[in-house]
C-alpha cells in the first residue's frame, strides 16, 4: 500500500477498529473511521475486559491461546505508545486469575484444566479449598478446589475505548459516527470504495472492524458467517468487604475487580441472533453462580445491567488479514477475546497491509480458510 494514500477506510468503532485507525495514523497514513451508531458503544463496551489466555485456553485452542499470549506480551508496548498520544491511559493489572470449584464435579474438570496447563509448561498450581480461600479470603466455605494462574491480566476496557478515541482524534483521523456503512465496492478483483446510507465514497483500501454487524455489510468478497453470541453482565459497586484481589472464576461465571471500583460479573452465553435484552432468568443465574462463590457480593449495589454480542466465526477463531479482494481486509470474529487479542491484531496486519509482512502467528486466522 502507498503509505501517502489518504483512501484507507476503517468501517466499526470498538476498540480493534479505533487501534488499527491509530496506529496506520502514527505512520503516516490518514485514515477515515465510519461508525454506525457512537463509538465504543457495543461490544467493546460491555466485555470484562481480562486478558486471560491461560484461563480460556481449551482443549482444542493451543494456537488461539498461543495468540493470546503473544498479545499479552505486546501490551505493555501498546499502552507505552497509547501514552503518547493519550492523556489518559488504563493500567494493565497482572492480578492472575483463580478458578475455582465447588463440588465434585468442579473439581474433576479442574483437574483436567490443570493437566492440560502442565502438559503446555504454564505456571499454574492446583490448590484445596482451604489453599484457595487463603489466596482469596472472600470465598465461600464451599469452594473445596482452585487452579492459580498467576499470568493472566485484565484491563478497563470503557477506559481503553476513551483513550484509544482520544488518540486517533490527536493523531488527525476523521470519525464518522451514526454513518451505517452498507456495501464494499470492487473492480477487477481491487477494492475501489464503500457506500454509506447517503452516499459512495472512494477508498482505495478497507479494513472492515464490525464485529458482529460484519455480515450486515454487503462485500464483493466470500460470506465469513461470523454471527453474534449474546452475553449479559452486570456491574457491581465494591465495598471495603468485598474488594476481591484477583479475577476468580468458577465453571458458570467470573468476577473481575475494576480499579474504579466495581467488580464485573459475567457472562452468559446465548444464541439469540441480535436480541440484546436483559432477562430476570440470565441476571438470576449470573447472581446466583456468583453468589454460591463469593457469598458477600449479595448486599453490592447493582450499577449496572447490561447485554453485549460476541463475534463469533464458524470455528470460534479470529478472522484478520487480506480477503480475496485486494485491499480488502478483515479484523472481525474475535468472539471472547477481542480486548485481549487487540496488539496482536493490530501490529500484524498493519504491517502486512503497509509492508506486506506475512504473519505466521496469523495463520490460522485467514479469511480464506472457510
Amino acid at each position: 500500500m502507498n503509505n501517502k494514500s489518504n483512501n484507507l477506510a476503517i468501517v466499526g468503532g470498538g476498540i480493534i477498529g479505533l487501534s488499527i485507525g491509530w496506529q496506520l495514523l502514527r505512520r503516516g497514513v490518514p485514515v477515515t473511521l465510519y461508525e454506525k451508531d457512537e463509538i465504543g458503544q457495543h461490544t467493546s463496551r460491555v466485555a470484562a475486559g481480562m486478558l486471560a489466555p491461560y484461563a480460556e485456553v481449551g482443549f482444542e485452542e493451543v494456537e488461539i491461546m498461543e495468540l493470546g499470549q503473544k498479545s499479552l506480551q505486546l501490551y505493555p508496548r501498546f499502552l507505552d505508545e497509547l501514552s503518547e498520544d493519550s492523556s489518559s491511559v488504563p493500567h494493565l493489572d497482572r492480578c492472575g486469575t483463580l478458578l475455582v470449584g465447588i463440588d465434585r464435579d468442579d473439581t474433576e474438570h479442574l483437574s483436567r484444566l490443570y493437566n492440560f496447563r502442565k502438559e503446555l509448561n504454564l505456571k499454574v498450581e492446583m490448590m484445596t479449598g482451604t489453599e484457595a480461600r487463603e489466596r482469596e479470603p472472600l470465598l465461600s466455605p464451599n469452594v473445596v478446589s482452585g487452579v492459580w494462574l498467576p499470568d493472566d491480566g485484565q484491563i478497563d476496557n470503557r477506559q481503553l475505548l476513551k483513550s484509544l478515541k482520544e488518540a486517533f482524534l490527536n493523531r488527525g483521523g476523521t470519525l464518522k459516527e451514526n454513518a451505517k456503512v452498507t456495501r464494499v465496492h470492487a473492480e477487477h478483483g481491487t477494492c475501489t470504495g464503500i457506500t454509506t446510507e447517503e452516499k459512495y465514497i472512494k477508498h482505495d483500501s478497507v479494513v472492515i472492524t464490525a464485529g458482529p454487524w460484519t455480515g450486515d455489510i454487503e462485500t464483493p468478497a466470500s460470506k465469513l458467517g461470523i454471527r453474534p453470541v449474546k452475553g449479559q453482565i452486570l456491574t457491581l459497586q465494591k465495598t471495603q468487604e468485598c474488594d476481591p484481589s484477583t479475577i476468580i472464576r468458577s465453571p458458570r461465571m467470573y468476577l473481575v475487580p475494576k480499579e474504579n471500583g466495581t467488580l464485573r460479573l459475567g457472562a452468559t452465553s446465548e444464541e439469540q441472533g441480535f436480541n440484546t435484552e436483559i432477562t430476570a432468568g440470565g441476571m438470576k443465574e449470573l447472581l446466583e453462580d456468583g453468589w454460591e462463590v463469593v457469598p458477600s457480593i449479595y448486599d453490592l449495589p447493582i450499577e449496572e445491567m447490561i447485554a453485549g454480542l460476541r463475534p463469533s466465526s464458524r470455528d470460534h477463531a479470529p478472522v484478520i488479514g487480506e480477503s480475496e479482494i485486494e485491499n480488502l481486509y478483515y479484523a472481525t470474529g474475535h468472539f471472547r477475546n477481542g480486548i485481549l487479542l487487540t496488539p496482536v491484531t493490530v501490529y500484524n496486519l498493519i504491517n502486512y497491509i503497509l509492508d506486506r509482512q506475512p504473519s505466521q502467528i496469523l495463520h490460522l486466522c485467514k479469511p480464506d480458510r472457510f
